[in-house]
């Protein structure tokens, strides 16, 4: 007896087949790696809720950043934190700031051969922690806010960054951050727009890496996006390929593989995706416990994002699945 779907049995029977016929392929190219550097520290900090990841010193952050570049690693992001924080969160462009001084350090001994992206947001530097200026009323103030990221992203072009990652979903925060590159004569610096980045419950051990706390019990769900939502995120994606992104991201990543396959249909920019740090710490957790295979789970996670038309994939598995593939 003959079935339609017998040919598809057939091209499963053996690994060898099975990766002949692969309709997506995961590779280290497609991989970013989220870096943490923390000011005033003497050695790395584990970071407990984040399983072997760590809060480095600028040594050790040029240690990482080497180690990635021999895996073939194309790229990480840099987030700081600093020892003084402030309402405005002005070691966001202090030319001394830690991630300046860290961008210099990381291009300084790898030169060209690694794609440097530099995180730009206020909330790591704020005494607040929100992504921007509160005003009077308690509310962020959106126009002083994106001034400031237009500062921002002048401090780390001048450091060395590739690409600057407004992360904070400030209306018109591309626009002004182009505006204040192109006047410093940056404009090869190119800016990876989180533009579709939900007010997710998956960023607890992100905000353990970086220090922060919201003040008063607040939310970011003024301005990051309601996840119930898609037509929103598409709207948000349109509106910064309009003002000047060079790519766009969805964030997080495995919950919104839906918006990462409109997301495709819209644009020809690449496409970003990150899988945060509660996609990554669930995937720890549940091995440490034998629930899960992590080694299994972690890519068939990071495949599905591509298989959904993402280019490139922010994720702490970075340094694992290189060694791996």
């Amino acid at each position: 007896m003959s079935f339609p779907n017998r040919r598809l049995r057939r091209l499963r029977k053996s690994q060898a087949l099975r990766r002949l016929v692969a309709e997506t392929r995961l590779s280290v190219d497609d991989l970013v790696a989220p870096l943490f550097v923390r000011e005033g520290i003497d050695s790395p900090i584990p970071i407990p809720s984040l399983s072997g990841v760590q809060q480095h010193t600028r040594q050790s952050l040029v240690e990482e950043v080497k180690h990635l570049h021999s895996l073939g690693v194309p790229g990480v992001i840099l987030f700081g934190i600093p020892e003084q924080k402030d309402p405005q969160g002005s070691e966001a462009w202090n030319p001394e700031g830690i991630v300046q001084l860290a961008l210099q350090d990381c291009r300084d001994a790898i030169g060209q051969d690694m794609v440097l992206i530099a995180d730009l947001c206020i909330d790591e530097y704020t005494d607040h922690g929100h992504c921007g200026v509160v005003g009077e009323d308690g509310s962020v103030d959106n126009d002083q806010t994106i001034t400031i990221y237009g500062q921002i992203s002048q401090a780390q072009a001048r450091a060395g960054a590739d690409i600057v990652a407004p992360s904070g979903m400030m209306d018109g925060q591309v626009r002004a951050i182009r505006d204040a590159l192109d006047a410093d004569n940056y404009q090869e610096v190119a800016i990876l727009a989180y533009s579709a980045k939900y007010a997710s419950g998956l960023y607890g051990p992100f905000r353990d890496a970086v220090d922060v706390t919201i003040a008063d019990g607040g939310d970011r769900k003024t301005y990051q996006q309601d996840w119930r939502n898609g037509r929103e995120a598409l709207a948000e994606i349109r509106a910064d390929e309009e003002e000047g992104a060079d790519m766009i991201m969805v964030k997080p990543a495995t919950p919104y593989l839906d918006i990462i396959t409109e997301a495709r249909k819209i644009t020809d920019l690449p496409i970003a995706a990150y899988h945060v740090s509660g996609e990554y710490a669930m995937i720890k957790a549940a091995a440490s416990q034998n629930l899960i295979d992590g080694d299994t789970v972690a890519l068939e996670q990071l495949t599905a994002i591509k298989r959904a038309g993402a280019d490139f994939i922010l994720t702490y598995l970075t340094k694992e699945i290189a060694e791996s593939l």
